[in-house]
């Protein structure tokens, strides 16, 4: 199902606007206001290359999500125009995608070396999509709800067509104590599909008449409907047992408690939960295992603390302070995590006319917005 790998050297064309989307449904009433508040967004088109490096430039940009591949009858140097947008809901991101037709993956090495465990909604606008996880194949066409488990390997093929997908950080749902677990891929339909689809469909044409203040309800719309569906329509098809997602509520909790603690431990994790040390690595299996899961937390604990203008500690002090082995092995790993060094953020977090604590040539990218989901 996926194609030979292919030549990702050619560097992704600069972001250029091409929406092909509806917009507004009528001009906002204050221009100068509106561009001021809108959300954020990053639109890339390849249009603009020669042919024979279309391609490559979207495979590059979206190889911090997935990895593309041509479809068989498709051979590098063929044209593969590509249109996206990628709006920042400020812990939501909302992709609006048109391209051919392409196979894709998630390969358990890419999940093995990745912090990113979130959740992927996708609706189809036009075209079809089959994705395998598990040896399990599901179809998702317009009219349908595709939800997937980025902690999880998959692969699969779309048809050309348009979609908008969401991206949204496993802890969102914490509230509700946590999102159930579908095993891995799960495609939806229904009323209440409906009505979210309506939400989206709403959402999608006035994107441009957001303004910080709605960004919040935004989210929390998508959240508690997105709960309802996974909770109500899919209880047949998840693994609805409420002891072990009250486990994994507990153990969540337990680790964000304890993050400044030397002795936050596996062993101690499993004590404090009452299960068997191997039952504890299942539970964190889709996070990359439950020391990486406590290295991830300890890391976004760190950038809030540098972000911070208020908290004035050493950077060395911070890191003592989660429990890291040193300075250097901080920096290493905060940098591997977030592409940028500790140094940065605290460089910027003084500076109140940015709008996020790093340099915007780091943070606004695609995978810059990615890695800082949940923070």
């Amino acid at each position: 199902m996926i194609a030979r790998e292919t030549d990702t050297s050619i560097k992704p064309a600069d972001f250029v606007e091409r929406r092909k989307w509806p917009r507004l449904s009528q001009a906002p009433l204050f221009p100068e206001m509106q561009a001021a508040t809108a959300p954020e967004s990053l639109s890339f088109s390849n249009l603009d290359l020669a042919i024979d490096q279309q391609f490559a430039a979207w495979q590059q940009f979206m190889t911090p999500l997935i990895d593309i591949h041509m479809p068989e009858r498709l051979r590098i140097g063929d044209a593969f125009p590509v249109n996206q947008i990628v709006w920042n809901l400020e812990g939501v991101l909302l992709i609006q995608q048109d391209s051919p037709a392409f196979s894709f993956a998630r390969s358990e090495e890419k999940v093995r070396y990745s912090s990113m465990d979130h959740w992927q909604v996708t609706f189809l606008r036009t075209g079809k999509t089959w994705a395998s996880t598990n040896g399990r194949v599901i179809e998702n066409a317009p009219g349908m709800m595709e939800i997937r488990n980025l902690g999880c390997p998959f692969y699969g093929r779309s048809l050309a067509g348009q979609s908008l997908a969401l991206i949204l950080p496993r802890d969102l749902f914490a509230i509700h104590g946590g999102l159930p677990n579908a095993d891995s891929n799960i495609v939806l339909g229904g009323e209440r599909v409906e009505l979210l689809h309506s939400y989206v469909d709403h959402l999608e044409t006035n994107l441009e008449r957001l303004t910080k203040n709605d960004l919040a309800g935004v989210r929390n719309q998508l959240r508690d409907t997105i709960f309802e569906i996974m909770t109500s329509l899919a209880h047949d098809r998840l693994d609805s047992d409420a002891t072990q997602t009250g486990l994994m509520t507990r153990a969540r909790q337990f680790i964000q408690d304890n993050l400044h603690s030397t002795s936050l431990t596996p062993e101690k994790l499993s004590r404090e939960l009452a299960i068997s040390r191997t039952r504890l690595y299942e539970m964190f299996q889709t996070s990359g295992g439950v020391l990486n899961y406590i290295r991830r937390r300890r890391l976004l604990a760190a950038h809030m603390a540098l972000s911070d203008p208020a908290n004035r500690l050493k950077i060395g002090a911070i890191a003592e302070q989660l429990s890291f082995d040193s300075a250097a092995s901080f920096c290493r790993a905060f940098t591997h995590e977030f592409g940028y060094n500790p140094s940065e953020v605290r460089k910027h977090s003084g500076m109140h006319e940015m709008a996020h604590p790093i340099g915007a040539k780091d943070l606004s990218t695609f995978n810059g917005w990615l890695s800082s989901l949940g923070l």
